[in-house]
């Protein structure tokens, strides 16, 4: 099995993360909440890695570094479901507002 290296991981991370703005980036703005929403379980994938992560975390410093993992997972999946919930009550009052109006 390869031992992955500080530089390594810190190599994959930054790779992930520019990766990550790039797709982002490229989304059109009206279809940011929808993908959101649809991605939803991702946050909670990442939310399940970090607890995992912190898990097995033997020093101090691995420890923090897995808590404030578990910490920001937790709080982008919140986030998600508050947006997905704000974006359904949008459409809620629209189409109550047709039956009515």
């Amino acid at each position: 099995m390869v031992e992955i290296t500080g530089f390594i991981a810190l190599y994959i991370f930054l790779l992930a993360a520019f990766t990550g703005y790039e797709v982002i980036a490229r989304v059109p703005v009206i279809l940011h909440t929808p993908l959101m929403s649809g991605s939803n379980f991702v946050h909670g994938i990442v939310l399940v890695g970090a607890m995992v992560a912190l898990g097995h975390a033997q020093t101090t410093l691995q420890q923090v570094i897995g808590f404030i993992g578990v910490v920001l997972g937790a709080g982008n999946a919140v986030g998600g479901w508050v947006v997905t919930e704000r974006m359904l009550e949008m459409f809620r009052a629209s189409r109550e507002e047709r039956k009515n109006g």
